[in-house]
């Protein structure tokens, strides 16, 4: 670690020092502005910068700047600025690979996040600031007028930066519940639907795990029912991230055979098969630098299983019909509607590669699931088929809501937005009606096994939600609609597992 390191005895004495001071701070903001000044006497650079993820894991915060020996004020560093823009912080932050730059003043880089300076800014150090689990939460940056050898120094900050993290973690470990809850109520209003539609319980948890792995380099994996909107969050994932300035591509791995699916995906030389007469590029190398979503992964071919297990864990590929590989820089997103460990026990998916690809699963919640996010989706539908179609906004009548609010939807969020774009176009009035959506409520829900109790218990909790929604949330009128005593009703909730945070109840009647 010191061997390239000038004056090495005094800079390992210097460094054991820092850590003994730093583990001496009590308070946040305290460590974290004497980790930044010790980071600028270490290296001798002018500039040290700490940047940390928000709770949430959406935005990238400057916590702490030492510049010319002195530490800036919180009110000139700007807190909660949002650095997705900068691509010098995301390579570091995303790819989690140390950064060592010594001619900034080419203009080839942005430097935005750099504070203006006497001298031009020449070399740049960005070390990925890593907790003990292996997840980054942020980026050091050390910069100079000067030309400096930084790149030395990346280790021993790097561990440095561990170890402070490990106190930040351990400081607010100790705080007082009344601080822990105030962090949590931060936390919580950091939270953010990312493009996607629906407060719900079940998609609140969706997303803050979007929010945990949106910086992130892991491979994801998502799973859900058919219509759950498995590529509408994969596509939440890229745009939100720090790839979103690069593509964004869907391959279906049901769509084509064997053969096609491995050109598709690796692209391939000249003279590799018959009717190859030019070099292609696949998709891997197509969505260099951004995202690359496998539909179906549990459709794919056992044979080309093994391969791209290999490109999860080199990032390499080989194009058919060369000797060569070359490396790839893209996050892979896997979606499957299929129970992949069912595919395993069977032989027909391979458990290492569904290990390497569920780095990080997020299960998609059905529609049945989301009882108050239907209205919503609906109205939003409405309205885009409205705009698409060129016709004057639509209402809603209240009966054609509670029709739709008691339907199970089995097809999910797609089948949703079918019914709704077919009842814009059959409605000829100013607002939409129930005999304007054809919902086919003699079918089952979902699955034609189930035993009688549980059929009926997916009747009785989709009438009481549509109850509830008549009556705006209110208990009491909607247990006298119901032929029920309110205390019946709550107890019936409660075994429904109805989550009556979601419904604003109105005044209690009498």
């Amino acid at each position: 670690m010191f061997t390239e390191v000038p004056q090495p005895l005094a800079y390992a004495e210097t460094l054991l020092g820092t850590f003994a001071s730093l583990s001496r701070m009590a308070d946040d903001a305290r460590l974290l502005e004497e980790f930044a000044f010790a980071v600028g006497q270490l290296t001798g650079s002018e500039l040290a910068q700490v940047y940390l993820l928000d709770a949430g894991h959406s935005q990238l915060g400057l916590s702490a700047e030492c510049f010319e020996g002195v530490m800036q004020s919180r009110q000139s560093i700007g807190v909660s600025a949002d650095y997705h823009t900068d691509e010098l912080l995301q390579f570091s932050l995303c790819q989690n690979r140390v950064l060592c730059l010594e001619e900034l003043g080419s203009g080839l880089y942005q430097t935005s996040f750099l504070p203006p300076s006497a001298g031009q800014w020449r070399t740049l150090l960005s070390v990925p600031l890593v907790n003990a689990l292996g997840v980054v939460e942020g980026v050091l940056i050390c910069a100079s007028v000067r030309l400096l050898e930084l790149k030395v120094f990346a280790e021993s900050l790097g561990q440095l930066g561990r170890f402070v993290l490990a106190q930040l973690a351990l400081l607010q470990r100790l705080r007082s519940p009344t601080q822990s809850l105030a962090v949590k109520a931060v936390a919580a209003s950091c939270a953010s639907g990312y493009g996607l539609i629906g407060k719900s319980a079940a998609m609140r948890s969706t997303y803050q795990l979007i929010g945990k792995v949106l910086h992130s380099p892991y491979t994801i994996l998502l799973t859900g029912e058919t219509g759950t909107g498995k590529e509408v969050v994969a596509r939440a994932l890229h745009e939100c991230g720090p790839r979103r300035s690069k593509k964004f591509i869907v391959q279906n791995c049901a769509a084509f055979p064997e053969s096609l699916l491995e050109s598709e995906l690796f692209g391939y030389c000249k003279g590799a098969f018959t009717g190859a007469d030019r070099d292609r590029k696949g998709l891997f190398d197509a969505a260099e630098g951004g995202t690359l979503l496998l539909d179906e992964i549990g459709d794919m071919p056992l044979s080309l299983q093994a391969k791209l297990l290999r490109v999860l864990q080199e990032g390499e590929i080989r194009p058919l019909g060369s000797n060569d590989t070359h490396k790839i820089d893209v996050r892979i997103i896997a979606a499957t509607h299929r129970d992949l460990l069912s595919l395993v026990a069977e032989g027909k998916f391979r458990e290492d590669l569904y290990y390497r690809l569920a780095q990080f699963p997020i299960e998609l919640p059905p529609l049945r699931q989301r009882d108050a996010d239907i209205l919503e989706l609906a109205r939003y539908f409405a309205a885009k088929a409205c705009v698409f179609i060129g016709r004057e906004p639509l209402g809603w009548s209240e009966t054609a809501l509670a029709h739709l609010s008691g339907y199970a939807f089995p097809g999910n969020v797609r089948e949703l937005k079918g019914l709704v774009e077919r009842a814009v176009l059959l409605c000829e009035g100013p607002e939409l009606l129930p005999e304007h959506f054809s919902l086919n409520v003699e079918a089952h829900p979902e699955d034609s096994t189930l035993y009688l109790r549980d059929y009926m218990e997916r009747v009785e909790r989709a009438y009481v939600l549509s109850c509830l929604r008549r009556n705006g949330g209110n208990q009491t009128l909607a247990a006298r609609q119901l032929g029920l005593p309110r205390r019946t009703l709550l107890y019936r909730l409660g075994r429904l597992s109805v989550d009556l945070s979601e419904f604003q109840e109105g005044t209690s009647a009498p």
